[in-house]
């Protein structure tokens, strides 16, 4: 049933390629628009930002960003910290070739496809990993936190941001009826409730926020 959820994502995220950035970003009015009445207005900019300023300015460390997406919001970020290994990780082969085109020529910077349940490296490896919109669309959430938490190392940070439900009606209507049927989106969706309960068997150091439906998470291992 995974293998089946995975293709239907990889082909939601094939479909959407052409106005993926425009939605997070916010890029014309009929974007604005939808992130104004079903996501109360929560800033995906904005909200990346915070989740990057966690990120040290100078670091010499390895990161994991899985999904990477289009690296629309990571690239410039990414560039700036060229001492640093980066592994640009998703599943979809669309987004890798358009987050290949913004790091392009980046050294330090490799790309991977692969799946967030069964990451191909060793156990305590990566010193951060960045998980940015992502968590909504796995198929096997707990498979994927656990998988998270086994590449980074002790002392390591998981930073996160993602769809939970039970905040906006308006949202939980939106996901259940369009963004899951579609793919986008995969069943089942956690509370903050039980995000937290997740995290805090995971991690010794778990801070939490919400954004509207939103949650992101910065937590030390």
């Amino acid at each position: 049933m995974n293998e089946i959820r995975k293709e239907k994502i990889k082909d939601a995220y094939h479909d959407s390629k052409s106005i993926y950035d425009g939605v997070l970003t916010q890029g014309n009015l009929f974007a604005k628009a939808y992130i104004q009445f079903f996501w109360g207005g929560t800033d995906d900019v904005a909200l990346a930002h915070k989740l990057l300023s966690h990120i040290p300015k100078v670091f010499s460390g390895t990161i994991l960003d899985v999904p990477c997406g289009t690296a629309v919001f990571t690239a410039e970020k990414w560039k700036e910290l060229n001492a640093s290994k980066i592994i640009c990780l998703d599943y979809s082969d669309d987004m890798l070739r358009q987050a290949g085109r913004r790091l392009e020529g980046e050294r330090h910077i490799q790309l991977c496809q692969g799946d967030v349940g069964a990451l191909p490296f060793e156990s305590q490896s990566v010193d951060i990993v960045m998980s940015m919109n992502g968590f909504h669309a796995f198929p096997d959430k707990l498979k994927a936190f656990d998988e998270t938490c086994r590449v980074l190392k002790e002392g390591g940070k998981f930073i996160a941001s993602f769809y939970v439900r039970g905040k906006l009606r308006r949202t939980d209507w939106v996901v259940n009826h369009v963004l899951a049927p579609k793919g986008w989106f995969t069943p089942p969706f956690q509370t903050e409730e039980e995000v937290r309960r997740i995290l805090e068997e995971r991690y010794s150091e778990v801070e939490i926020h919400t954004d509207n439906a939103i949650l992101w998470c910065v937590c030390g291992k």
